[in-house]
């Protein structure tokens, strides 16, 4: 009997722990919905429709980005994908960083075509470089940019965006040189690195998938895996935004940034890095704040920082690769956007 008990226990133990690795976001949510249920309800109410009304927003680039990975796998292109990305890496670096400054794709959802990268075997110089470059600008986000801050701010923002590329593409290529940075990918996200699956064992490319029943139903698992892990990863993140909007003051951010000089260049990256500010409401801020004396500098820098590590793209990037990379990623963002704000202030004080 005592036996029987301890393999129950046992076996419940594991199970506890399956669902709990499984679904560590899905509980943290849960929690922190229910703590603000007790303590704060019509903050509870509000963080939930943040959530869904975010989801609902990011959706189009997730629906496309999931869609394309699905159909990468199921048709077997991800083998051209994998080879057109596996030239020369300074190459594919340099334009990975021209694509990335110029594509339309946000923070969060660059992170599923980031992920389907990786796991089809992209270097990883490759992916930092569009990593960084996209979510700091794109077409509509140069207009707007240029309405309220000029022309010119928006060419040194899409400068900086590409800059960012290609520092962090080629520091993360000497690295790769140097044997660091082997494997990117968490276990069981994908089978990631320079030597995945698809480049070692190239398959035939069906492009019309869905005439195969095996094909399709890849597809379907392929989608509907990749589709579970980002809506519990930038849920979490989309709540833990929410408090942030209603908890911390936008006057201690103005307090903060609001002042000329090279210090607030530094403040504004430091504060940019851990914000997250959506760029079409960040923009308008910056715009107010240089109009009160804030340097152009440190406007530039907390846009720049604060669009690469929005946290809902840090905690899906935290959850697609291992630590190292992860830490590599914050670093070359905060010294990428601090070069960015003291390159843009010295070009305007010469």
């Amino acid at each position: 009997m005592t036996e029987a008990i301890l393999r129950l226990r046992n076996s419940g133990t594991e199970i506890l722990r399956d669902l709990w690795g499984a679904n560590k976001p899905w509980v943290v949510s849960a929690a922190i919905i229910a703590v603000l249920l007790i303590v704060a309800p019509a903050q509870a109410v509000e963080s939930v429709r943040f959530v869904v009304r975010s989801l609902v927003e990011t959706s189009p680039y997730l629906i496309l980005s999931i869609a394309l990975a699905g159909y990468a796998t199921a048709s077997g292109a991800d083998n051209l994908i994998a080879r057109v990305f596996s030239g020369s890496p300074l190459v594919v670096i340099a334009v990975a960083a021209l694509f990335g400054g110029l594509s339309p794709f946000c923070s969060c959802g660059v992170i599923p075509l980031i992920a389907a990268l990786l796991a089809m075997g992209v270097p990883l110089s490759g992916v930092m470089a569009f990593w960084l470059a996209s979510p700091v600008i794109d077409p509509s986000m140069f207009v707007l940019t240029s309405g309220l801050l000029g022309a010119e701010f928006a060419v040194a923002k899409t400068a900086a965006a590409v800059g960012l590329g290609l520092f962090g593409g080629y520091v993360t290529h000497a690295l790769m040189q140097a044997g660091f940075l082997t494997n990117p990918l968490r276990p069981g996200v994908g089978n990631g690195g320079c030597g995945a699956s698809s480049v070692r064992n190239p398959g035939a490319v069906v492009w019309r998938f869905w005439d195969d029943p095996e094909r399709r139903a890849k597809f379907v698992r392929e989608a509907w895996s990749t589709t579970l892990f980002l809506l519990k990863w930038l849920a979490i993140a989309f709540l833990l935004e929410s408090l942030m909007l209603a908890y911390v003051p936008a006057e201690w951010i103005s307090g903060a940034l609001g002042r000329e000089g090279l210090w607030p260049i530094v403040t504004a990256t430091l504060v940019g890095v851990p914000a997250y500010l959506n760029g079409y409401a960040a923009t308008p801020l910056i715009a107010g704040l240089i109009e009160q004396g804030m340097a152009q500098g440190a406007g530039l820098a907390f846009l720049v920082a604060g669009g690469v590590t929005s946290l809902p793209a840090a905690i899906a990037v935290f959850a697609l690769v291992r630590r190292p990379i992860f830490a590599l990623y914050i670093l070359l963002a905060l010294g990428g956007s601090l070069a960015s704000g003291f390159l843009y202030q010295a070009w305007l004080m010469s």
